[in-house]
């Protein structure tokens, strides 16, 4: 069974905080979301907040799969967001920018990832 990742340098405490985050941001998704769709809402939240946890906990498992999956709902959040409140600058801020923030942050663990995913199949062939 996998363990997360024991981070050892700086870059890849930074990595593994970026993963609590994601997480930490994606439960309040997941949980209002669900309340929201209940109530006859959108299921984007749930959906969002589902595949964010999962990134998250993937990325603290140092799995560059993790980014890759939060890249891949922040990049489906742009035309939902178009969708529900069109070319309203003030109504796409929120709806784009906090996650924008984040993508930026995921971008930048993707080395830290590859090269902590390379070092952990090493050790796993090596045994």
């Amino acid at each position: 069974m996998e363990t997360v990742h024991r981070p050892k340098s700086a870059a890849e405490w930074a990595t593994f905080a970026v993963a609590v985050l994601i997480v930490l941001l994606g439960l309040p998704l997941l949980i209002m979301g669900a309340q929201l769709a209940v109530l006859g809402g959108s299921l984007y939240y749930v959906l969002f907040g589902a595949a964010i946890i999962t990134g998250g906990i993937l990325m603290a498992f140092g799995r560059v799969a993790g980014a890759f999956l939060y890249l891949a709902a922040w990049l489906c959040t742009w035309p939902w967001a178009f969708w529900e409140v069109g070319m309203d600058g003030w109504g796409l801020l929120p709806r784009l920018f906090g996650p924008s923030l984040v993508a930026i942050a995921v971008l930048l663990t993707i080395p830290v990832l590859r090269r902590t995913q390379r070092e952990t199949s090493l050790r796993g062939s090596a045994v």
